[in-house]
Formats: C-alpha cells, structure tokens, sequence
C-alpha cells in the first residue's frame, strides 16, 4: 500500500466511489486521513482501510467484548494464537516487506502523528501497564510477545473517534501473540535482533526482501502457502477485559468486572481475510443509516460500531463468542 495504494484512494474520492481496503501499514492508513479526509466528507464517501485480518478480529472484537460487558469496559488485552496443521504455515512475501519498510519508516511515522495533530486518548480506569518484550503467559502456558501489527494504532484511532464524536467512554488497548516454549523464543528473539539490525540500512532492507525465506526461517516465501497450509490453518485471538460495574464511577477504585471474549476464524491471511473485507463491503452498503453521518477516511471500528459487521461475520465463518462472563 505504501507504494501502490494511493492513487486508488486518490481515485475513488475524486469519482464519488466508497472504498475498502486490507492495509495494515499504519503510514498509509493515517496518511490517508491527513490527506483525504475532508474531500471524502465532502463528496459523501466512505474510505475504510484495513479491513482484513489486519484489523476486524482486533477493532470490532474490542467492541464486542465492550458491548457484552454489564458496565463500562475500560481495558482489554488481546492474545493471538494461530494453529497449523502437518504442512506448517507460511505467509507471502508482501507481508513481509510491509513490515521491513514499516519499521524502516517509523521516524515518518512519529512525524506524520505531529502533523495530524491527533488529540490525546483520555485514560479511564486503572491505567493498563505494557508488558515486556517476552512473558510466561500463564492463561496459555506459553511465552507471549508484542503483536507488531496495525492492531492497537487502528483501535486507538477508532477509540479516539468513538470518544470524540460519540461520548463514549475510550477503552485502553495491548495486543500481544502467543509463541509457544522456550525453543520458539529464542529463534524469534535471534530473528528478531537480525531483523532490527538490517532494516536501518538500505543494503540490509535489500537482503531482508530479497531472502525472505531465510531472514523469517521459512515463514515468508515468495511463492506464498500451498492449499495444504491454509487448510490446516487457524487463529484464535482471546480478549481479556475489565471494567466497573453499572452504576460504579470508572474514575474511582479498581476496576471490579471482567470478561473474556474470542474471535476465531480460518487462516488469518487468505482465508479470514477475504471473508472480513467482503462482510464489511456488504455493510458498507446494507447498512449504509448506520455508518457515521458523513464521509471521510475512518478506521472499522470507527465506521462499523453501529452496524450489523459482527453479525454477518459469525455467520461467514469469523465467530466471536463469550468464553466468561463478568464476575464481580
């Protein structure tokens, strides 16, 4: 997106024609913003970016763990795990290079945030702490890291929206994946320093595109995942949240409810990706008096907490579903 995606933006607002699309390089979601949010306010469209796996499990399901919670929800932790069968799993090389030029560009990014001049996110609640580079998760007896994703940029911007616009009360947001033992670690964290060492020079950004095979230990391939993979593949992502009960003012005490939710679904990449841009097209247009009242660039959660996304996701394939309810 980041080299090809604009002048379809660009093109869509220009001709009056509402647009979606997978992105999941925040540069490009918040450069959109900057650059065409009035004009599609003014021509009455609506431009959606990352609409696939990157970002519906994580933006809409932070809203559905918010909408089943009896009170007012004010934190929420996701953990994504992905399942593969016999065949292993593997991602195409596009993803790839979004994340060597994403995290190669991140200074951009700090400068494109000045420039919008985004208004800070109020904290409601306890303050949710960040965790560390790698943890023991003890719900999932496994290690967990950070999820490098658009995840938590896109749901801060659509909380951000929900609070301005609508009065709602902004929900705090960590992402984190799960990795497995102690083996799994360790490769991760040697291909994770390899990785930070070669993208700051150019000469190693040419590497890291050129052998993503070897850079990502078999996980990015030019040839992309073999019909076996995305068979044999699937995600879960599990949201942990907590709040205060109905009637308790968030601004006082500790947080006395909590809830856990899940959204599961078919290979992230190939699979639950189409599914989520399709069903979220579909309410784009079916649901057009629920979207926000005028056009503009907004992220899903933004567009699509007033419309029936979820309910079509369930059917096609993409569950969310309450594992517990909140227990005071």
């Amino acid at each position: 997106y980041r080299f090809f995606g604009e002048p379809v933006v660009e093109a869509c607002v220009e001709n009056g024609a509402s647009c979606i699309d997978i992105s999941g390089e925040p540069q490009f979601l918040e450069e959109m913003y900057l650059k065409y949010n009035k004009k599609a306010a003014e021509k009455g469209v609506y431009i959606i970016g990352s609409c696939g796996f990157d970002t519906i499990p994580a933006d809409m399901g932070v809203l559905y763990a918010r909408d089943k919670l009896k009170g007012t929800l004010t934190a929420v932790e996701s953990f994504l795990s992905v399942k593969s069968g016999p065949e292993g799993c593997c991602v195409h090389d596009g993803t790839w290079k979004s994340a060597v030029y994403g995290l190669a560009n991140q200074d951009n990014l700090r400068k494109l945030r000045k420039k919008i001049g985004y208004a800070p996110v109020p904290v409601v609640g306890a303050k949710l702490k960040r965790r560390g580079p790698v943890f023991y998760n003890q719900e999932f007896k496994q290690y967990s890291i950070p999820f490098i994703g658009s995840d938590v940029s896109v749901v801060k911007r659509s909380q951000r929206y929900l609070h301005t616009e609508l009065q709602e009360t902004p929900v705090q947001y960590g992402a984190y994946m799960n990795v497995g033992g102690l083996g799994s670690v360790i490769k991760l964290m040697f291909a994770g320093i390899l990785f930070l060492l070669l993208v700051k020079f150019s000469f190693g950004r040419k590497l890291l595109t050129k052998y993503p095979e070897f850079f990502s230990a078999g996980l990015f391939t030019k040839k992309g995942p073999t019909q076996q993979q995305l068979d044999g593949t699937s995600f879960t992502m599990t949201f942990f949240g907590e709040g205060y009960s109905e009637g308790q003012d968030p601004q006082n005490g500790k947080p006395n409810v909590k809830i856990c939710t899940e959204v599961k679904g078919p290979e992230p990449g190939y699979v639950a990706t189409p599914i989520a841009m399709v069903q979220a097209a579909v309410s784009l247009l079916e649901d057009a008096a629920c979207l926000p009242k005028q056009g503009g660039v907004y992220s899903p959660g933004a567009a699509f907490s007033k419309t029936k996304l979820i309910d079509r996701l369930n059917k096609h394939g993409v569950e969310f579903s309450v594992i517990s309810k909140p227990e005071v």
